[in-house]
């Protein structure tokens, strides 16, 4: 019998027995539909998750021009305490020469002028020593490096930029706040920034060197108010900026203060920056991993890449730094000086916080996922056992058909493929119908009770197979049993 000929059989006798096959299919609906609105909901949960720890800065690593770390151990741990006094508001250094005797560089430091009129000036990570002074700090770090650091597997975004400190004159007082020249990467990097007034920067502001600046939350309250200050003009190192957009925090991990180094700034295109700071070169660049479990070993290859590019041999100091930024993230809102014990104490804090941390997160995302939809393919379970209640009473139903059949030359494999295609046609359709009803659903939800939720091709695809294999399975058993009988006792079935 022909293929086609058995298609229509099978589709003819589902029709006959209509309410029969509604409730075979609603069965497999619910299976399907279940499992895929579970799938969105963890898939979702998931990317969340990612998302708020990316936000934080879990997968970010800073590379900073310069060294203030022991011979040559950039990246690894290193004299934590010695690295961040520029962000504790301890002295700085002004001059390092390296002693080969103790492997060491030798390093005099300085009190920085008070440039806010109380203390020290305290400064954000990435800019040790803001303005290039002595030894300690390099001019190597340039847009070539950038580049080269984007096509390292495993890296997702890099943005270079030049960064200071800063005094804003408005309404007859000085604000004192960090300066960031950052391209327009930054924003994606930065996964938690939410934008309440305007927007970053366009490439063509980088491009062309504009002089438009985004302020972070914290300088726009302090200067403006709850008011937008969007086309506004502020004076930054003697020149006039259009406010263009304000940076604000979209994650529960990350909240604006002042003095953190990303709500109390304002940023402007790299190119202005480099125009206004009289320099070509860069004083640090932002990466971000494609996976928070794989930064250690992306900061290897980029301390390798740059040992490489800037052709320093295997006895000789690195002329920059590679850092996480969960060191920043652990001294945030600590007192500086508790904050300086803890950072001259967790040399490992890089392997600890970033690389376990991040894998046990991916795993726990992943699990959840994974027993979300396990206890949703239960009912896929139990839409597959009733279509085989069915069928096999379809069977038993219809064994005088059999016997009809098998008398008039019907082969025992043209049966077993006849309801072998009415059991594949109730699962597949009613599957499609599953679909549509999870997609439903899960949008539904993402609307309502505003949960991340995540349909992906690859999972509708899953399910459509699901369905289908479920109906080849479960219906087997009865098309066998429906092939099996004997036309002389069919005949005689009452």
């Amino acid at each position: 019998m022909k293929q086609k000929t058995s298609w229509g059989i099978a589709v003819k006798a589902l029709q006959k027995n209509k309410l029969q096959t509604i409730l075979t299919m609603i069965g497999m609906t619910i299976g399907v539909a279940t499992v895929l609105t579970m799938i969105a909901l963890g898939s979702g949960a998931e990317q969340s998750i990612q998302d708020q720890v990316r936000s934080a800065g879990m997968n970010m690593l800073i590379v900073t021009g310069g060294n203030w770390s022991r011979g040559n151990d950039s990246g690894n741990g290193g004299n934590m305490a010695a690295a961040y006094e520029p962000m504790l508001g301890r002295p700085h250094l002004v001059s390092a020469t390296y002693d080969p005797r103790q492997g060491a560089r030798l390093m005099r430091v300085q009190g920085e002028a008070d440039t806010s009129g109380g203390g020290s000036m305290v400064h954000g990570l990435g800019r040790p020593g803001d303005g290039v002074q002595g030894h300690g700090a390099a001019t190597t770090l340039v847009d070539a490096d950038v580049q080269a650091m984007r096509k390292l597997k495993g890296v997702q975004y890099v943005s270079g930029g030049v960064h200071d400190t800063v005094k804003v004159p408005f309404g007859g007082q000085i604000i004192v706040t960090s300066m960031h020249g950052d391209d327009t990467s930054l924003p994606k990097i930065r996964r938690g920034w939410v934008f309440p007034f305007g927007k970053f920067y366009s490439s063509s502001d980088e491009k062309n060197g504009t002089n438009v600046v985004v302020l972070g939350q914290f300088v726009a309250t302090k200067m403006f108010g709850a008011a937008s200050p969007l086309g506004k003009m502020i004076e930054l190192k003697g020149e006039q900026f259009k406010v263009v957009g304000v940076i604000g925090s979209g994650s529960w991990m990350v909240t604006p203060a002042q003095g953190d180094d990303q709500f109390d700034a304002v940023y402007v295109p790299v190119k202005t920056m480099q125009r206004l700071m009289h320099q070509d070169y860069l004083t640090m660049a932002a990466v971000t991993t494609e996976s928070t479990g794989d930064v250690l070993r992306v900061q290897k290859a980029l301390k390798d890449l740059l040992e490489q590019r800037h052709h320093i041999g295997p006895n000789d100091p690195d002329d920059f730094t590679v850092k996480g930024e969960a060191h920043q993230t652990m001294a945030h809102g600590m007192r500086p000086d508790v904050a300086n014990a803890v950072m001259g104490n967790a040399a490992g804090l890089e392997k600890i916080t970033l690389d376990q941390l991040g894998k046990t997160l991916d795993q726990a995302s992943a699990t959840m996922s994974a027993l979300l939809t396990s206890i949703a393919a239960v009912s896929l379970l139990v839409g597959g056992i009733g279509v085989m209640n069915i069928m096999l009473l379809s069977v038993s139903q219809r064994t005088k058909e059999i016997g009809i059949r098998r008398a008039l030359g019907a082969r025992s494999a043209d049966v077993l493929t006849q309801f072998l295609l009415e059991a594949t046609t109730l699962s597949v359709v009613g599957g499609l119908a599953g679909i549509v009803i999870g997609c439903l659903v899960a949008a539904s939800i993402a609307r309502t009770v505003q949960w991340s939720t995540n349909i992906s091709i690859p999972a509708v695809t899953i399910s459509f197979g699901v369905s289908a294999a479920i109906g080849i399975f479960f219906g087997y058993y009865p098309a066998r049993q429906a092939s099996q009988i004997l036309p002389i006792k069919a005949l005689k079935h009452e």
